[in-house]
């Protein structure tokens, strides 16, 4: 008899934090050379293992999807398991992170109550499209990457208002609004059914798409700026390289879905999500590399 069942397993999405990894990479790209490795360590397995996951089971429960959600193709029916299991594991990500320090658990444990807020009925920000847009965007992206680099790298805290460090965290959250409309596109009915108003939604399709490119490009002319000035040429061109393909297939998906529709869905938007997080990632992974 296994420990979790298949369907528990499957709406816990771990594989799927890999589209957060960027934020946790670029909290360790400025000055790599004064991380904690261990600590970092430890802070990798607490997001991507314990906390992330976490959060999408809580969410898959409350939600009880029966179309495709990110990630999950055709969603398993949820149980009871899946509930007790994600506070579970969100109880064992909070103790590991007191391995680090108890700032870290305590953040840990803020993340996770802000996560819940979006999908729990007591409070649904799934229903409210600005507010879920603007507060799933700042605490995945610009309180992630606070967080991150203040549990592995030996540092006052002062040193986290200095424009080196908020100029990059708000660069995330910016990253994260450009993306958060274009993951629910393929959504639309089962939202509208559920009386969950999401940005998307609001907006319509091709407005999503809209949208999303013009923030697309203001997030880039951001990334651009901010490493063509704190770092150098080099980098921002290989940020731009990088980016690329991004680009190219948002435009060549945009131009299908204008003559059919029906493209705007779970199939090509994975594809999209999987490929940001590959560019995304094969560049901090480098600046990493190459700055260690």
């Amino acid at each position: 008899m296994s420990l979790i069942s298949h369907s528990t397993l499957k709406h816990l999405r771990i594989t799927f934090s890999f589209n957060l990894l960027p934020i946790f990479l670029f909290g360790l790209v400025i000055t790599p050379q004064s991380i904690n490795w261990i600590d970092a360590i430890v802070l990798f397995l607490c997001w991507h293992f314990f906390i992330y996951p976490a959060s999408n089971g809580f969410n898959s429960y409350f939600d009880k999807d029966k179309e495709s959600i990110s990630g999950i193709k055709y969603p398993p029916k949820v149980t009871k398991e899946l509930y007790y299991f994600s506070i579970t594991l969100d109880g064992i990500g909070i103790l590991l992170a007191l391995c680090i320090d108890l700032p870290t658990a305590i953040s840990m444990l803020i993340y996770g109550l802000i996560s819940k807020a979006y999908s729990h009925p007591s409070i649904r920000l799934k229903k409210r499209p600005i507010v879920s847009w603007i507060i799933v965007s700042l605490f995945q992206g610009y309180f992630v990457f606070l967080v991150t680099y203040w549990a592995v790298h030996d540092i006052p805290i002062s040193i986290l208002a200095t424009s080196m460090i908020q100029i990059p965290a708000l660069l995330t959250t910016m990253m994260l609004m450009s993306a958060y409309p274009i993951t629910q596109v393929y959504q639309h009915k089962e939202d509208r059914e559920r009386g969950d108003f999401t940005l998307s939604l609001s907006l319509g399709i091709l407005g999503t798409f809209h949208f999303t490119a013009l923030a697309f490009v203001m997030t880039t002319l951001g990334y651009a700026g901010y490493f063509y000035y704190y770092q150098d040429l080099q980098t921002l061109l290989l940020y731009l390289t990088l980016m690329t393909p991004l680009f190219i297939y948002y435009v060549s998906w945009y131009q299908e879905v204008r003559e059919n529709i029906e493209l705007a869905d779970f199939e090509h938007t994975m594809k999209l999500n999987r490929l940001s997080a590959l560019c995304l990632n094969t560049f901090f992974l480098l600046l990493i590399i190459f700055n260690a």
